[in-house]
């Protein structure tokens, strides 16, 4: 079985010592590499790093928050996660919102419910080749603080297991895909949980995969520690539709049990101008 933490260190490693030298918009410089997937077997934990604390409340965070359909920091502040405020800031918009972002386009892209959609036709088309979303829409991605990094997922069920694909065009390695990671075990674990069925595989494919310039001694300190046991998730509830409603869960149907990481490295996050 593969345990996408020892993906995560391997690739992290492959790009620290065999990334070629790349510019990007923030101008803090990366070490880069294109092409790339990541895979875990769910029977073996949840896919929360051990390496390093990853503070699995900002990932639970964003995810309801996107599942909700919702664009506003508010929710975000209510729940202790800023990391979204740089770029608001950097944006200039002046309403509250990150603009047409993930939530969004989940839920409202050009009209259409597409997590809804998903979930019903997991229960009525299961073997369908055409359950997946979107959330990078050309029309809109010019109004968003951020284009969408991960842009889409897909889902493949049969009758016992759920496996879960995501596709990223820009992996922050260090910082940002620990996160990403976790949202997306988090998304399977919640889809399977609704539709009565077992998470198996969660994938990954990667597009640019860098290290910021100034993640580098920090990527080196956890590349040196070693992997722990992963946690395990306990549910009260998934994402299900009720009467044609879509109902997502909230913070205390979701607990996260026996995680021992190592301690948190600290890193600055890179913004652009």
């Amino acid at each position: 079985m593969i345990n996408i933490e020892e993906e995560y260190l391997g690739l992290m490693a492959g790009i620290l010592y065999g990334g070629k030298p790349k510019e990007d918009r923030t101008k803090t410089g990366t070490r880069s590499v294109f092409g790339r997937m990541i895979r875990h077997d769910m029977k073996l934990g949840f896919p929360l790093l051990t390496t390093k604390k990853i503070f699995f409340n900002h990932a639970l965070t964003e995810l309801l928050w996107i599942c909700n359909g919702r664009t506003d920091i508010t929710y975000l502040h209510d729940h202790g996660v800023t990391y979204w405020d740089s770029d608001y800031k950097r944006s200039g918009r002046r309403d509250g919102t990150l603009g047409p972002i993930y939530g969004h386009q989940w839920r409202y892209f050009g009209g259409v419910d597409q997590l809804a959609d998903l979930i019903r036709s997991i229960k009525t088309e299961p073997t369908s080749r055409r359950l997946l979303v979107m959330a990078w829409n050309p029309v809109d991605n010019s109004n968003m603080v951020l284009p969408p990094c991960h842009y889409g997922f897909q889902i493949y069920c049969d009758a016992t297991y759920v496996d879960l694909m995501w596709q990223q065009r820009s992996a922050d390695v260090f910082l940002g895909l620990p996160y990403d990671i976790a949202m997306y075990g988090l998304l399977l674990e919640l889809i399977a949980k609704g539709a009565g069925l077992k998470p198996r595989k969660l994938i990954g494919s990667l597009g640019d995969c860098h290290l910021y310039n100034n993640h580098l001694d920090q990527a080196k300190e956890q590349l040196s520690r070693e992997m722990r046991s992963l946690p395990k998730l306990e549910l009260n509830r998934g994402i299900r539709m009720i009467d044609d409603e879509l109902i997502i869960p909230e913070h205390k149907d979701v607990r996260l049990i026996d995680y021992n990481p190592h301690p948190s490295i600290k890193a600055e996050l890179s913004v652009g101008t």
